[in-house]
């Protein structure tokens, strides 16, 4: 070939690829972007991500079957005018905004309203971007380069580009631009994007106009000369993608709700969902996907120990359980898009390949946020997933016999049984050795990826069934922020309220229904929220008014005064439904105070207050272990200084496992002239265990010093000073960086 062409070829394949890169680019900049957007207005549920995850994969489903219909319908010249016309769409809504008023209302299920924003604000955006990788192969492979006929190369540009904008995100974007400055740079990245896919057209048909549809009725030829894929192949595509596409929600949940729902935790297992797609299209050895495929299986049976052994009440660091959990992710992924890929049809089924692939992931996205939330009462649909990604694996040690195909059900039936005989048998004693034998059984049947699957489902269940009973769960219930549990302890004194594994409550048994239950765990009379109500504050002498952030069990309403207000804010509807719920919680009947409940985020029900009501502002809201960080910003700063009396007093609990959040706190109270204590109450006496109290942190804020009256005198506070390595926590800036225990039990 003239060396003039060979670089003429060369240029092609970069301004496809660049154009491909930026794209995608685009399009995992704009996602993180969108969640953090609408995250205060839901709450800062874990569920708001999953939920826009699902919907992008439905936008992106919808730029699929639109490249597909148009590459089928229309000759390129027809394309490129339709395309070019589509690309003017995006800028009705440009930049991307979201209004206020379009949060949900009191305790109205907010997924559809969600959905409802997503489509007004990011469905054209996306739809658009995500049509042109697409497009931009399709068109690459009616070109004369001599890739043109295996185009799918490009699609590890196009993945490349969604890896840089995912981790420019948390890294770069995020710290360095307001949210506004993000959309006007984003909606810049989209005109260049619009010039770059003009120019790849006009190069292609800059010197021969009509070489173009000599390549389309060539690809038409070459589509009726392939056989083209069947049913059964294009369920295979579905299947192969809806898995990794449900466990990318699934592990997304478990990271959210036990540390914080924050960009950072939403890009990691994106990333490594991305990072497979990139790496099975790179033509990687067979050796290294039978590595994969080896691993999945191992992993899962590591999971399963961890699970199975956490809630016997052994401690894992937060690093040691997110790496057990994104390796196996990532393996089952890497399984999953390796057959996709291996699976993959000529150039000329390539945007119907996409489309089915697309189609995969949104049932996969749409099952565990629209779908599972309505059929299961816990997260089952995660261990379902990984059960799904260890039948589809191509590892087989051995071949079956012919004829035999219900051998797989019997053989998952037989581990269930022997699991449960040997769990529920020896359930009070050590719970390292029968979990390690029902693993082994369930190994047994390694090699034979269908019995295995069904062998991983039914001890996962055979698990779950026994952790509700050794949990002693009464109730459970599920809704878009998480599950709910009602268990009681084993002398059946106590009732406590968990959210995933954290407890947010208690209360003792009674049968008299005219008693006024004390308040235990983190509320007791000792602890440091207590002491604020037991030696009353100089505000409190007024009885003021008293906000509480969250309402859990409603325990805090047993320290409300005769006359006083207690107004609790609470976002999930179940929450105020199981605190009202007198066969286990009876603080908010029996409060001597007038207590009420406004349902909504607190952030925006809160501004309806009228300035300077409260005396006392307590915010104690989280979700699992994951207090939502929008109510720990500058801005709910100023909001909380608004509503409270001028010698009031805010208190924060910011007890977690996993996150310091005592020194975000501190750089607020500095930022804001306000003076902050903490007390870290870390050891409780046998005694006071025995009675319910549970060990806490809180840090308590006000304008002055003498606003807290004797507690500053109280060796047992401590004045916080604020963390000059840190930045300020903002509505457009927050890090886990700094305050996270990566390593800590």
């Amino acid at each position: 070939m003239p060396l003039p062409n060979v670089a003429r070829f060369c240029r092609m394949a970069l301004l496809f690829a660049a154009t491909l890169f930026a794209a995608s680019a685009l399009l995992f900049l704009v996602e993180p972007m969108v969640g953090k957007m609408l995250l205060p207005s839901f709450g800062g549920a874990p569920a708001v991500w999953n939920t826009c995850l699902a919907f992008f994969q439905a936008a992106l489903l919808a730029g699929y079957a639109y490249a597909h219909t148009l590459t089928r319908w229309r000759r390129p010249r027809g394309q490129l005018l339709a395309h070019l016309v589509l690309l003017a769409l995006p800028w009705i809504v440009l930049p991307l905004a979201v209004r206020p008023e379009w949060a949900p209302q009191g305790g109205a299920d907010p997924t559809w309203r969600l959905l409802s924003i997503l489509c007004v604000t990011a469905f054209l955006p996306f739809f658009v971007v995500s049509s042109t990788a697409p497009l931009l192969q399709q068109w690459f492979a009616f070109t004369r380069h001599r890739h043109a006929a295996d185009p799918y190369y490009l699609y590890a540009a196009s993945n490349a580009g969604s890896m840089l904008g995912l981790i420019a995100y948390p890294a770069l974007v995020e710290p360095n631009l307001t949210l506004g400055e993000q959309n006007r740079w984003w909606a810049a990245g989209y005109a260049l994007l619009t010039g770059l896919v003009v120019v790849c057209i006009v190069t292609v048909w800059r010197k021969r106009p009509h070489a173009a549809d000599d390549g389309f009725e060539a690809s038409e030829a070459a589509c009726r000369a392939t056989a083209p894929p069947d049913w059964l192949l294009r369920l295979r595509w579905i299947v192969l993608a809806f898995v990794p596409s449900s466990l990318l929600l699934g592990v997304t949940a478990y990271l959210s709700t036990d540390v914080s729902p924050v960009p950072l935790i939403w890009v990691v297992p994106l990333a490594l969902y991305l990072l497979s797609f990139i790496l099975v299209f790179m033509r990687l050895p067979a050796w290294l996907n039978q590595v994969f495929a080896l691993a999945l299986p191992l992993l899962v049976l590591t999971q399963i120990y961890h699970a199975f052994t956490l809630h016997a009440g052994k401690n894992y660091s937060m690093l040691h359980l997110a790496s057990i959990h994104l390796a196996t992710f990532f393996a089952a992924a890497m399984v999953c898009h390796g057959e996709l890929a291996r699976l993959r049809p000529s150039a000329g089924f390539l945007t119907e390949y996409y489309f089915w692939m697309s189609l995969g992931g949104v049932l996969g996205g749409l099952f565990n946020a629209l779908v599972a939330p309505l059929i299961f009462n816990s997260l089952a649909e995660y261990p379902l997933a990984l059960s799904l990604a260890c039948m589809l694996s191509p590892l087989v040690l051995w071949r079956w016999p012919r004829g035999r195909s219900w051998l797989d059900l019997q053989i998952a039936v037989v581990v269930g049984l022997v699991s449960a005989v040997i769990l529920f048998r020896t359930w009070e004693g050590s719970p390292v050795w029968p979990i390690a034998a029902c693993l082994g059984l369930c190994a047994a049947a390694l090699g034979r990826p269908v019995s295995f699957g069904l062998s991983v489902a039914a001890l996962f269940a055979v698990v779950g069934y026994y952790d509700g009973i050794v949990d002693h769960v009464v109730l459970r219930h599920r809704d878009f922020y998480g599950v709910l549990e009602v268990r009681e302890d084993d002398e059946k004194e106590f009732y406590y309220l968990h959210h995933g594994r954290i407890r947010h409550g208690q209360q003792r048994r009674s049968e008299d229904p005219n008693e006024r239950p004390m308040p235990l765990a983190y509320y007791f009379s000792t602890s440091p929220i207590g002491q604020i109500f037991e030696a009353p504050l100089p505000v409190m002498w007024k009885k003021p008014p008293v906000a509480v952030v969250g309402l859990g069990v409603g325990s805090l309403a047993h320290y409300g005064q005769p006359g006083q207000e207690f107004t609790f804010y609470e976002i999930d509807p179940a929450v105020e439904r199981l605190a009202r719920d007198e066969r286990y919680f009876s603080y908010l009947r029996s409060s001597r105070a007038d207590c009420r409940v406004v349902l909504g985020d607190a952030r925006l029900s809160l501004a309806d207050a009228p300035d300077g009501h409260y005396g006392l502002i307590v915010v104690d809201a989280f979700s699992g272990d994951a207090i939502p960080v929008h109510l720990m910003t500058y801005e709910a700063m100023q909001l909380y200084l608004a509503k409270l009396a001028p010698d009031g007093v805010l208190a924060f609990h910011v007890s977690n496992q996993f996150l310091d959040l005592a020194p975000v706190l501190g750089n607020l109270a500095a930022v804001s002239s306000l003076v902050a204590w903490d007390q870290t109450e870390s050891m409780v006496s046998a005694e006071e265990k025995a009675a319910g109290k549970a060990s806490s942190q809180w840090v308590i804020l006000a304008r002055d010093d003498r606003d807290f009256g004797p507690l500053i005198e109280d060796a047992r506070w401590r004045l916080l000073t604020p963390d000059a390595t840190m930045p300020i926590w903002s509505d457009h800036y927050t890090s886990l960086w700094g305050v996270a225990h990566w390593r800590k039990n």
